[in-house]
């Protein structure tokens, strides 16, 4: 039963079951509706200011800077300003379109460049796997390079509007064209988009300092490796094997942690000013001297700590300590020494980061490993203590692996990772071919591990499906608010539209392009982590495995086979990623031509016309149609989307549930109640919110 559970779990969670779950668990953070919402409204308004722009002109020229203006080319005509914002726009739309179509033809080559990698590694000999992957992976690398390109192409152009919105606006204020309560408003928006521009500038030196993160962790992985395996006993190499494998899951948490970075941090830089104030004191937080990205390495370690605190218990069974199995009298050696200095190591590699709660958290829980393994070791030679020290043990055992897993639910939530992980290929195979008590070992403990995982995953699942709820409402919320000065606007009549209703109106679709602008700044991240990760993977990974290829060890599985997995999940990430944001830009390819690029082409129509004549005003009305019909269209799709999310969701619980509580045999009350108590307090809102 123990090996058919090994086999089931890897079943469920195989390369293409993976990416789905990092979908699902993504999609409130990465979801297209951010896109999308904005761009039909950001449309109308731009076709507004081009029938406002026929109004009497006038100069906003009177107090300009002293090095004249960077953006505006026609201070003198405040109706040339409006045509150039709305041409700005129409070339923005025009490029998103374009980019974002290419980048979903680029992305959708990834998986083939990555099963003929992991067809290299498999079947490959060493010398195959130095010549021809470097190719493979050179290819994705490419990939992302160039969708680096295109996002940057397509954010620009976004930039450029906002730019020209922004100064034309301060050329308003400037010239004194405002008055009263809409000047002191007016001010307070400037002051907010000046804002957005440092969330983003401090954006861009969190990610800066990700990649530095996840290339200086990918590099340590190696050694981290050498380290524990140097002091694994000898006759242990599926334990160690079963350990070992925490290593791989913590690059993924690292990875995944890094994406949720580059996904949720532009969603606070998209509200209004007091939730950038909270954007910013979510990078740095008055009592923590750690921001978010030492916060999510720190939390990426939760599966080494998990798995060893584990290990010390299958040498306590229920209610009594297996002394005899506990220490080996030949070597004279206590078994779980091995788990204490693997616990010194985790500890020690936390002295680099400042203080956090996290950090005092992880390190906490070593202490208490540590301290468990020696108190165990003195005891182990007598292979007795008394029964109120036995039972002190045991009971500081069990909150051991309580805390344990409530940090390594708190770090699924934090990171974004799936709760199910598959053990890397190579590690797979190696335990399939092992036999005897060793593979039974293994088996029992992921057994044991088994209904905590599923457990997690509902949490996890039940989680994001509220979150996404909560940003539908939101994404909701804020569309009204822009409809609603586009309803005032086609209320009035030409005669009737004033100065600070137009001011009004560019400030709007200031917002609009902004929201626009900043979904393709995490784009840009996005494929600068798969060129980060390829680089690391061809650099450091690859030439750990060139040194290792011909080195030999007793361990069944060993640094070559370690560097094989380690080559694999990297390539894995970096696939993940390519395919998360290939879903994005397929879907917005497809609805743009559905709903964007017609309106696009009318507005470019509209701005050709002659004002005076009746046509312009039809043209003008069929423009509104248009934006209102792509609006509810794009409504319409996301209440869809939701709909189909939740179904996802609850089908990915379902088979994980279907498939391995048929096979396992029930959890005793005691052992359920305090599992589900650990996933909850990982899961509970405390500390969650600084990680949206």
């Amino acid at each position: 039963m123990a090996s058919e559970l090994v086999k089931k779990t890897q079943s469920i969670t195989s390369a293409e079951s993976m990416r789905e779950s990092t979908q699902l668990i993504m999609k409130p953070y990465a979801n297209w509706e951010e896109y999308l919402t904005p761009a039909p409204l950001s449309i109308a308004i731009l076709g507004e200011l081009t029938f406002i722009s026929s109004k009497t002109d006038f100069s906003i020229n009177k107090n300009p800077p002293k090095d004249g203006y960077k953006y505006i080319r026609y201070p003198e005509s405040f109706r040339a300003c409006l045509m150039q914002v709305c041409n700005s726009g129409w070339w923005a739309f025009n490029e998103a379109h374009k980019s974002m179509d290419q980048i979903r033809l680029h992305t959708s080559t990834v998986p083939d460049y990555m099963k003929t990698a992991v067809k290299i590694l498999f079947q490959g000999s060493d010398e195959v796997i130095q010549a021809h992957l470097p190719n493979q992976l050179e290819n994705i690398r490419a990939i992302a390079d160039d969708c680096v390109d295109l996002a940057n192409a397509a954010e620009q152009k976004f930039a450029d509007v906002i730019n020209v919105v922004q100064e034309l606006v301060e050329a308003c204020v400037n010239a004194e064209h405002c008055y009263g309560l809409e000047l002191e408003e007016i001010k307070k928006r400037l002051e907010e988009a000046k804002m957005r521009e440092q969330t983003s500038r401090e954006a861009n030196e969190r990610s800066a300092k990700a990649m530095e993160t996840m290339e200086k962790e990918l590099e340590e992985a190696q050694e981290n490796y050498k380290k524990a395996i140097t002091s694994l006993p000898s006759g242990w190499d599926m334990i160690g094997m079963d350990l070992v494998g925490g290593l791989t899951e913590s690059i993924t948490g690292l990875v995944n942690g890094i994406t949720s970075i580059v996904t949720c941090s532009f969603t606070q830089m998209c509200e209004a000013s007091t939730k950038i104030k909270f954007s910013y004191h979510c990078i740095r937080s008055k009592d923590d001297a750690a921001d978010e990205i030492t916060k999510i390495n720190i939390y990426s370690r939760s599966g080494e700590i998990l798995k060893i605190s584990e290990f010390i218990g299958q040498y306590i069974q229920e209610k009594t300590i297996d002394w005899k199995k506990l220490y080996d009298q030949k070597k004279k050696y206590t078994n779980t020494d091995f788990a204490a200095n693997q616990f010194k190591r985790i500890k020690n590699s936390l002295d680099q980061f400042p203080d956090c709660k996290p950090k005092r958290k992880a390190i906490l829980l070593c202490e208490t490993g540590i301290n468990i393994c020696q108190r165990l070791a003195l005891c182990a030679p007598e292979g007795s203590c008394s029964k109120e020290k036995e039972q002190k043990i045991i009971s500081n055992w069990q909150e051991l692996i309580k805390s344990a897993r409530a940090f390594d639910s708190k770090s699924k939530s934090v990171t974004k990772s799936p709760s199910m992980t598959p053990k890397p290929p190579m590690m797979y195979q190696q335990e399939n071919k092992s036999e005897g008590s060793s593979k039974m070992s293994a088996g029992q403990r992921a057994t044991e591990n088994a209904h905590f995982r599923i457990e997690q995953t509902r949490a996890q699942l039940d989680k994001t499906k509220e979150t996404y709820e909560k940003c539908v409402e939101n994404m909701e919320k804020n569309q009204k608010e822009l409809t609603d000065i586009l309803v005032t606007m086609r209320n009035c009549e030409l005669k009737e539209i004033d100065f600070n209703t137009t001011i009004k109106m560019l400030i709007k679709g200031m917002d609009a392009m902004g929201r626009v602008k900043e979904q393709w700044e995490k784009m840009v991240r996005f494929f600068q982590m798969v060129s980060n990760i390829v680089k690391v993977n061809m650099s450091k990974t690859l030439h750990n495995f060139v040194t290792t290829a011909k080195q030999t060890q007793k361990l069944s599985y060993n640094a070559k086979l370690f560097s094989k997995d380690l080559l694999y999940n990297q390539a894995f990430q970096a696939s993940n990623i390519a395919s998360l944001v290939h879903m994005i830009s397929e879907t917005y390819t497809e609805v743009s031509n559905k709903y964007l690029m017609d309106r696009v082409s009318s507005l470019g129509k509209l701005m050709a016309m002659d004002k005076s004549k009746p046509e312009f005003e039809l043209e003008r009305l069929q423009l509104q149609s248009g934006c209102d019909d792509a609006q509810k269209g794009i409504l319409h799709l996301v209440i869809k989307n939701k709909k189909a999310f939740e179904r996802s969701a609850d089908a990915r619980l379902e088979k994980i549930e279907g498939e391995l509580l048929a096979i396992l045999p029930p959890a005793a009350p005691e052992e359920t109640k305090a599992i589900k108590e650990a996933v909850q307090t990982g899961f509970s809102e405390e500390e969650e919110a600084n990680y949206y």
